[in-house]
């Protein structure tokens, strides 16, 4: 079994598909001094998966400690919604599906003997204890939000003396002989942990509408971090992480105004998101990197298989960027309609008034 496993590492990690023509995993080894040059260790992608768990634990604690208190002062209230009536039948039919059609609501009612007002409201109260309180999603917002004030702040402060930031070409020159320095290394890890973390937490956040869709973008992220670390394309891993931190910040911001009450705060914020997100996720992104790896990174140097998988996971983010665009134009919509923001671009799916409405 053993031979077999190795064969099939062997064949994965082969040099033809991850490294450039002439060159060998030896080539780039972290152990041997090449030229000065000190190369990314694969070793250490093991790291952020502890360093995952510390994240968990400082979220805990700053929720616990510091968000919790701030939004308690805002008035912002750890109240849940009422909780349905028991009832064994009603409950049976929840478990196998959250979504009833009409028919079935009305087989529902003879058979208990109910009106379908009193089944659809029993439905709306089961599916609301499910909901968190807006303690909780402020919570949740304010450790995201500040997360990435922080991963923004420090991305620009050690890139700015970097050249592929001014010039993105420099993320090819020498070629996989890069040296990884000391503040990119940290870059490199905490960005990794802290997406780790959302793996884990996503479980148990609130639950979104695009839940999946999050869930492959956390890991094509990590994917192509670890891939971009091995191969020594981390240069251009700094950039598209300092470009999706970004907008995020205020994302997280207007919702965090928005819990708290301040709704004229939370339309600014969101219209200096909006700005944000499709400056950078569907401007700076697609024409400045995916652009640069696609067409100019083969003038520079040679082309080889890895070159497909990781230019293939790009386009898989700008696609999920292009889906969250849509989401977010829409809410723009009805928010210039409403006269105001009005709901969450990644609202709870368990939200029964849109579901009978379309049934």
């Amino acid at each position: 079994m053993a031979i077999y496993y190795r064969k099939l590492m062997d064949t994965f990690w082969s040099e033809y598909i991850w490294l450039p023509p002439n060159t060998t995993w030896a080539d780039i080894d972290p152990d041997v001094d090449t030229a000065g040059v000190q190369h990314a260790d694969y070793r250490h992608l093991f790291y952020p998966l502890p360093m995952a768990l510390v994240m968990l634990l400082l979220r805990y604690l700053f929720e616990k400690f510091w968000f919790a208190p701030v939004a308690l002062s805002l008035g912002i209230k750890n109240t849940r919604p009422k909780h349905a009536p028991e009832n064994q039948v009603l409950e049976k039919a929840y478990t196998l599906s959250k979504r009833w059609k009409h028919k079935q609501i009305q087989g529902l009612a003879k058979q208990l003997d109910m009106s379908e007002r009193q089944v659809e409201r029993w439905l709306r109260l089961r599916k609301g204890q499910n909901k968190p309180s807006t303690l909780i999603k402020f919570c949740e917002n304010s450790w995201r939000c500040l997360y990435y004030v922080f991963s923004f702040i420090y991305g620009i402060t050690i890139l700015w003396n970097k050249p592929w930031l001014w010039n993105i070409n420099e993320c090819w020159t020498g070629f996989p002989h890069q040296s990884v320095t000391e503040d990119v290394w940290w870059y490199y890890m905490i960005s990794m942990s802290f997406y780790w973390s959302l793996c884990v937490s996503q479980f148990f956040d609130v639950k979104r509408k695009d839940f999946w869709q999050m869930f492959i973008h956390h890991i094509a992220t990590i994917v192509l971090m670890c891939l971009s670390w091995v191969v020594n394309v981390f240069r251009v891993g700094t950039l598209v992480l300092l470009v999706h931190d970004c907008a995020d910040i205020f994302l997280e911001a207007a919702k965090m105004a928005k819990y708290s009450g301040y709704q004229k705060v939370c339309d600014v914020i969101f219209a200096v998101f909006t700005v944000l997100w499709i400056t950078t996720r569907l401007i700076i992104f697609p024409f400045w990197i995916i652009r640069n790896t696609w067409i100019e990174a083969p003038t520079l140097v040679p082309m080889f298989p890895a070159y497909y998988i990781f230019n293939s996971l790009l386009v898989l983010l700008l696609v999920l960027h292009c889906f969250w665009t849509y989401l977010i134009l829409r809410i723009v919509h009805n928010s210039l309609n409403a006269g105001q923001m009005d709901g969450d671009i990644r609202s709870s799916s368990d939200d029964y008034s849109e579901d009978s409405k379309s049934q």
